[in-house]
């Protein structure tokens, strides 16, 4: 799943990850139960995240490649956000939900999470674009784009019948 920070990646992801029998595996969580953990890892992860930074790709890929290499199937929801993290993963599908700016940062104000910002959320917004963007020609043949601004019903519904799971091998 590919989309800004507050563009709908976890609703969407759960929702299609139910549709398709598949785990849901979002990166901020693995990252922040890292964090609760009080892992050597979580003790790193923590300090990017109270400077109200993203991750390093170091970090995150190796918070979150043990995870996704155990499974045969899932819903992966902010990992890759960088072409460095992208390295060697291939997809089936990639959902790229199209957000405008406005739209995600009144989302995340609304959220009212503690690193939601008005100056964090335009510094984040500014990342995605130079790192995650770049994402979106790399997986251009898998590609389904979304119109992520509209009612999250809408946008289950034309994933449903837009991204289908792997047939049996």
């Amino acid at each position: 799943m590919l989309a800004p920070p507050g563009g709908g990646k976890g609703t969407q992801g759960k929702r299609l990850a139910l549709e398709l029998g598949v785990r849901h595996i979002s990166s901020g969580d693995v990252l922040r139960q890292e964090v609760a953990d009080d892992t050597e890892l979580g003790r790193e992860v923590k300090t990017h995240m109270a400077a109200g930074r993203l991750a390093p790709d170091e970090l995150v890929t190796r918070a979150v490649r043990p995870v996704i290499e155990k499974l045969d199937g899932y819903i992966l929801d902010g990992y890759p956000r960088t072409l460095a993290q992208a390295d060697g993963v291939q997809f089936d599908a990639v959902v790229y939900l199209r957000v405008p700016a406005d739209e995600v940062i009144t989302r995340l104000l609304a959220r009212g999470r503690e690193d939601d910002k008005a100056e964090v959320i335009r510094e984040r917004l500014r990342e995605y674009e130079d790192d995650t963007e770049p994402l979106i020609d790399h997986y251009r043949a898998v590609l389904v784009e979304v119109d992520g601004n509209r009612a999250a019903d809408e946008i289950a519904a034309e994933l449903k019948a837009r991204v289908r799971p792997r047939p049996p091998t």
